[in-house]
């Protein structure tokens, strides 16, 4: 694959360097996304120099290497590539790699020994040390009282090394460059060979998803216990708490530790209250925000899938920490004689869905059908783990809880929300999210599913899919986030639920549609629903596994 990293950061599996091209000044950075999104993730500004003088190159980016070179002389060039999770390499021939700084006040550059420069970097507390194996380094940074007015690194003829860690470092021997590259060559055809099967009309999505997935996985460090698989290392570098839930699905049959160790994130991190978090990143834990629980309508589709999913001790982790997650929705999001609410609309995903516009708390359809699904699967794992009594609870449970939202949230034009304290209708019905009770399809009458299936393809569905606002409404925005674009997630969540519910035809067709959008739109965060083109984050990893898990039910049933 050609590699655009204006587009999609270049990185590897477990590595939390990564390097990309700022798309409106063309600058190139080498990166760490340590600290997640809220944190500086730029190290430093690369630029190729001949005789001390700037000059134009070409880039050239494939999934394990990255090569600057001059225009017009291929001989003259840099190349990158990350051999080990926390060593990045540089080759140069023929031309000069100058690395200037992205410091702030106390990031400090000082002599560690001969040809080696020890960098301590304050707002991430990270240390790197940039050694010259082979070549010529030369370094510019004057001190200043606190730290360096500025820090110039130029490498010349040779093989130079950035290695990252957090208190001290270790001497060792660093591999080869040619080595290197081969090393990281076999790790990602592995992962490739694993993961995708090769098609010729879908094989550019294939080679997007399948390197996006690889590539934007961090390893263990700080809070994170595990590998754990970002949702982007270009702008949004956190695990957020339904995506991760996406991208533990596709990994599901040929990884399944990774898989589950993407839900075992949350498990860990969760509040005494019961809460997940809202995201996690290696160094930060946010509860600002709660996402609607579909930890258990993955694990099903997981076992379903995978053996390994059926462990008892597994099983019995996600039923009991589920249990404390639904006791969070009892006692603190629950008013007396009332549904589950949100109070904003980011805990839902749908961050500025037209559902919330008149205010807050919402209680909102999709929330209640996800408790409802959850607590019918609940009874459904009580029985596989031996707890009939649980059992039969959770279904009583999940029964009266459908009762109420029939009751308060349906009408003869389908489903609403109600808002503030005295719960009032929700003027605005236009948000593709008060169609996701299709989630707990086998529950509602067919004349319920029927209105809601025929009001999806009459004023949702378009070229590519099912628009997030109809596109009819005053309130849709041509790139409004949750206001029209079409979402992975949201996408597969209508796709299984049509397919398993009596309506394949439709559903088969909206999954198609989505895989062809990736063709136009890459593996954005999301999408035009016209157009198609990718929108926001354009390297994305909850896409990326919604498309490859459509590719592969799309096989299976040609």
């Amino acid at each position: 694959m050609k590699l655009d990293i204006r587009e999609i950061p270049f990185s590897r599996f477990g590595s939390y360097f990564c390097v990309s091209q700022e798309k409106d000044s063309d600058e190139i950075y080498l990166r760490d996304v340590h600290g997640g999104d809220d944190a500086p993730s730029k190290l430093f500004k690369l630029d190729l120099l001949q005789n001390g003088v700037e000059k134009d190159f070409d880039i050239l980016a494939t999934e394990t290497a990255l090569r600057f070179q001059l225009v017009g002389d291929e001989e003259k060039y840099a190349e990158i590539i990350i051999p080990e999770e926390d060593e990045l390499h540089i080759e140069t021939s023929g031309v000069e790699v100058r690395l200037q700084a992205s410091k702030v006040k106390y990031d400090t550059l000082h002599e560690y020994e001969d040809g080696m420069f020890e960098y301590h970097i304050y707002p991430k507390e990270l240390k790197l040390m940039i050694s010259n194996l082979t070549g010529e380094m030369s370094v510019e940074a004057p001190w200043n009282v606190i730290g360096n007015d500025f820090i110039d690194i130029r490498m010349k003829n040779g093989h130079f090394v950035i290695e990252s860690y957090r208190t001290v470092y270790q001497q060792k021997e660093y591999a080869s460059f040619e080595a290197g590259k081969e090393k990281v060559e076999g790790l990602y055809r592995e992962w490739v060979t694993n993961l995708t099967k090769a098609s010729e009309h879908y094989q550019p999505s294939i080679d997007r998803a399948a390197y996006i997935t690889w590539s934007s996985v961090v390893h263990p460090h700080g809070i994170l216990k595990d590998y754990a698989m970002y949702m982007s290392k270009l702008w949004m570098q956190n695990i957020w708490s339904w995506d991760n839930c996406f991208n533990a699905l596709h990994l599901g049959a040929n990884y399944p530790e990774l898989a589950y160790s993407q839900l075992k994130i949350f498990i860990d991190t969760q509040d005494d209250s019961g809460t997940y978090p809202d995201f996690v990143n290696d160094k930060f834990v946010s509860y600002n925000c709660i996402k609607p629980p579909i930890f258990t309508y993955v694990y099903e589709k997981l076992m379903d899938m995978n053996d390994y999913f059926k462990d008892p001790n597994r099983l019995r982790e996600i039923y009991d920490s589920t249990k404390k997650v639904i006791q969070y929705y009892d006692v603190y999001r629950t008013y007396e004689g009332r549904l589950p609410h949100y109070k904003h609309g980011n805990d839902s995903g749908w961050d500025n869905a037209s559902l919330f516009h008149q205010g807050m708390p919402v209680e909102a359809p999709d929330l209640a059908s996800f408790l409802i699904r959850t607590y019918d699967s609940l009874a459904r794992f009580a029985v596989m783990l031996g707890e009939e009594a649980e059992a039969i609870r959770f279904t009583q449970k999940a029964d009266s809880l459908f009762v109420l939202l029939m009751e308060r949230l349906y009408d003869e034009n389908g489903f609403f929300g109600r808002v503030g304290k005295n719960a009032e209708k929700i003027d605005f019905r236009s948000s593709l999210i008060l169609r996701l009770p299709v989630l707990i399809g086998y529950r509602l009458e067919k004349k319920v599913m029927d209105q809601l299936v025929c009001d999806l393809v009459e004023n949702f569905e378009t070229t590519y899919g099912f628009a997030t606002e109809m596109p009819s409404s005053p309130l849709y925005q041509e790139n409004g986030y949750w206001l029209g674009p079409i979402w992975a997630p949201v996408t597969y969540l209508f796709v299984d639920s049509l397919t398993s519910f009596g309506y394949s035809e439709i559903g088969k067709r909206i999954r198609d549609k989505f895989l062809n959008l990736t063709l136009v739109g890459g593996m954005a965060e999301n999408f035009d629903p016209i157009s198609g083109k990718g929108l926001v984050d354009t390297s994305f990893t909850w896409t990326s596994s919604v498309f490859l898990e459509f590719f592969e039910k799309k096989l299976k049933d040609d």
